[in-house]
């Protein structure tokens, strides 16, 4: 047993100590999903203390026995909590400055598109802009009308939401941080073929010219990275 699952242990059991020993740990964690709402009209040190909330409620209901990733099962919830206070409070708003990005972002993928007679890399657009790959996939997500996530795609007609591991709907949205984070632990490759096609809905053909591999390579990369973050999420 890790140190981090016997303190879960202690703190389930009702040690304080054990409970703070946690939170301080974890401060990295909790800020930098609560960074995530910063400028949706509540304080940074507010969203830091909702984030302690879903943390704490996060430690309360994990199950040592499943084997999966404390982290991975906790950022949900704490975006979970921050999220339902925005919510609730009528708060929750696309910021201007990702709105922003999110323009600059279409507009370079639109000249890129033009000049180099493809769809652009993520890593090109980057390069283009100034703006790193993960600030580009937050403004994109962050202000998509319809969330990709949801869009059914592939031959077996499945969306990326079907994979994550909460069903509750007041969650279901906020667990693509959790699945973010799963994503950033695929092999670059993979990886590449799961944003370009779910988070930005490519087909397989496209995504072919993207990466310049064959459609039959592409399907096969995206069935081992979608078993690979079945297992990540367990």
């Amino acid at each position: 047993m890790s140190i981090t699952e016997e303190l879960i242990r202690r703190s389930q059991n009702g040690d304080p100590a054990a409970t703070e020993e946690l939170v301080n740990e974890n401060s990295g964690l909790i800020w930098s999903v609560a960074r995530r709402f910063l400028g949706r009209g509540t304080e940074a040190d507010d969203l830091y203390q909702l984030g302690c909330l879903g943390f704490l409620k996060a430690v309360e209901g994990f199950d040592l026995s499943y084997g999966t990733q404390f982290s991975t099962y906790a950022v949900p919830k704490i975006a979970g909590e921050i999220r339902r206070f925005l919510r609730d409070d009528g708060a929750v708003k696309v910021s201007r400055s990702l709105k922003e990005q999110s323009a600059t972002i279409k507009a370079a993928r639109h000249r890129l598109t033009g000049a180099m007679g493809r769809e652009p890399t993520i890593q090109e657009i980057s390069n283009q802009i100034g703006l790193s790959p993960e600030e580009i996939a937050l403004a994109e997500t962050a202000t998509a009308a319809t969330e990709s996530i949801q869009r059914e795609t592939g031959s077996e007609g499945f969306s990326l939401e079907d994979i994550l591991t909460d069903t509750e709907s007041e969650e279901r949205m906020v667990e693509k941080i959790a699945l973010r984070q799963a994503i950033d632990h695929l092999p670059e490759r993979e990886g590449m073929v799961i944003r370009l096609r779910y988070f930005h809905a490519l087909t397989q053909d496209r995504v072919s010219k993207v990466l310049k591999v064959s459609q039959v390579q592409v399907s096969r990369i995206e069935k081992k990275a979608l078993a690979m973050l079945r297992e990540l999420l367990k």
